[in-house]
């Protein structure tokens, strides 16, 4: 007479019950940071734009790095170039000119 009943919950208040497994997980043998190892590697592609857009303002950064760069070694060669003129007219001829030691 007092027999167990058993039932299946679909629904509680709207919702589905959580699902619970008759199996244990396993415990990871790898640290948390070593199971991204493959996502890690591969953009998500519902980010190209960003990706895109940063790329871009890279490029563009690298190449206003480079054009400074290249604006003050001609600056710099041309005022060495200036000096060694000026020295030139004061020192007389290079063939006159000795270095001691």
């Amino acid at each position: 007479m007092n027999d167990p009943i058993e039932v299946e919950v679909l629904e509680i208040d709207g919702q589905t019950p959580p699902t619970t497994s008759p199996f244990p997980e396993p415990e990871p043998t790898q640290p948390a940071w070593q199971t991204w190892q493959g996502r890690v590697r591969r953009l998500d592609a519902r980010w190209w734009p960003l990706w895109v857009i940063l790329g871009v303002l890279g490029i563009a950064l690298l190449l206003t790095v480079g054009i400074v760069f290249g604006a003050i070694f001609l600056v710099a060669r041309t005022v060495a170039r200036l000096v060694n003129g000026v020295i030139g007219l004061f020192a007389g001829p290079v063939s006159t000119t000795t270095l001691r030691r």
